[in-house]
């Protein structure tokens, strides 16, 4: 986090010193009525984050934000499409939120085509270290084991004839559960088959446009 409150630092500091063109379009030449150091500045918070706080950046990055078990028990909805990044230096690079919110249209397009809503997919996690739920209606099941240091959950399906790892992030309506994107393509593939949908290849086609980035679901109670 430390490293994107540096980059948005000394960007400031080189778009106000410079008397050029600034983020929001015009010319900064260092008069009164012209877009000053504070336009700038909310000018590249709200690129930067959709929640309008750095705090919510954090919220972004895997394992920045250490969840307990017991933040995981209960049953849990569908709410949105989300995404998770790997590191602080790659939701930087990306672009943060900008990055996040382009990669959620485009889930939220693969969604619809399997047709997820918040009737039909659900899971619960219970403090045995068993989990339930069902994805399209597709019902899953077995157990489960977290790793708060990497804020890891590790799921085995049907006596661990799938093992599946996703990871925890917390957000605006609860908890993020993302996974690395070719298992999450091929899940969804499965339900599509099941269902009678086409072969999904948005999610496909996010594994080589974002390394790097967990994508799954937006969870809450």
């Amino acid at each position: 986090m430390k490293k994107i409150i540096a980059a948005i630092t000394a960007f400031l500091v080189l778009a106000t010193s410079c008397g050029t063109q600034n983020l929001l379009g015009g010319t900064n030449n260092g008069s009164s009525s012209g877009g000053g150091l504070g336009d700038i500045l909310s000018g590249v918070l709200g690129v930067l984050t959709s929640q309008n706080t750095l705090s919510g950046l954090l919220n972004l990055v895997i394992g920045s934000v250490k969840l307990d078990e017991r933040e995981l028990y209960g049953t849990w909805s569908y709410a949105a499409p989300a995404c998770a990044f790997t590191s602080e230096n790659l939701l930087a690079k990306a672009g943060g939120a900008v990055a996040a919110e382009n990669v959620n249209e485009k889930l939220l397009t693969a969604y619809s085509q399997v047709g997820i809503n918040s009737n039909n997919t659900t899971l619960t996690f219970t403090e045995d270290g068993r989990f339930s739920g069902k994805i399209d209606g597709l019902p899953l099941s077995g157990t489960y084991t977290y790793d708060q240091s990497n804020c890891a959950v590790k799921m085995q399906v049907l006596g661990g004839l799938l093992n599946l790892t996703s990871y925890v992030t917390r957000s605006k309506n609860g908890i993020g559960l993302t996974f690395e994107s070719k298992k999450l393509l091929s899940l969804l593939q499965t339900v599509a088959k099941l269902s009678g949908n086409s072969t999904l290849e948005t999610i496909g086609d996010l594994s080589t446009k974002f390394d790097g980035i967990r994508v799954g679901f937006d969870l809450k109670k």
